[in-house]
């Protein structure tokens, strides 16, 4: 796929850097055409394609969004992580679903004891579950901080 994003990249003479490519592969997860579309909206809407306007211009959040809002729900009290994660999406108009998304891949990449990681991906997917039944995002973005500041007691109960 990377080959022919750069034939391609080479042959439309677009502005393009080495993060904002693998930001494409990964947001268009093996999908040629996906990656083509995000190429060209990001080109047309920015001029250049880095990871920063990849992420911008699909409204998916950026690592450094999903790294805020894991730092706030992990140390901050509830009422300040909901605070500041709906502040967060209200500005940049993202959906929970793409954070829950993003908070996922966090989940396992991190050394969780079993069954911390069991705990926060069965939450997790209740969360999923209920958003796509179309339950209201503020009440699951409630759920989404209660679980990560239980798995946080949790950790701290067996340390």
């Amino acid at each position: 796929m990377i080959p022919r994003l750069e034939y391609v990249v080479e042959q439309e003479n677009v502005d393009i850097t080495s993060d904002g490519m693998k930001a494409l592969v990964t947001l268009s997860t093996g999908d040629m055409r996906r990656a083509l579309n995000i190429l060209q909206s990001t080109a047309m809407a920015y001029g250049s394609v880095t990871e920063h306007n990849v992420y911008t211009c699909t409204g998916h959040p950026l690592k450094s969004d999903i790294a805020n809002i894991l730092d706030w729900m992990l140390n901050k009290d509830f009422t300040s992580a909901y605070k500041s994660i709906m502040e967060l999406k209200t500005l940049k108009g993202l959906a929970l679903h793409d954070i829950l998304t993003e908070v996922h891949l966090f989940v396992h990449r991190v050394d969780f004891p079993p069954s911390v990681r069991i705990h926060l991906l069965s939450k997790m997917a209740d969360i999923e579950y209920r958003l796509a039944s179309g339950t209201s995002e503020k009440i699951q973005l409630g759920s989404l901080i209660a679980a990560f500041q239980v798995t946080r007691d949790i950790i701290v109960a067996e340390a």
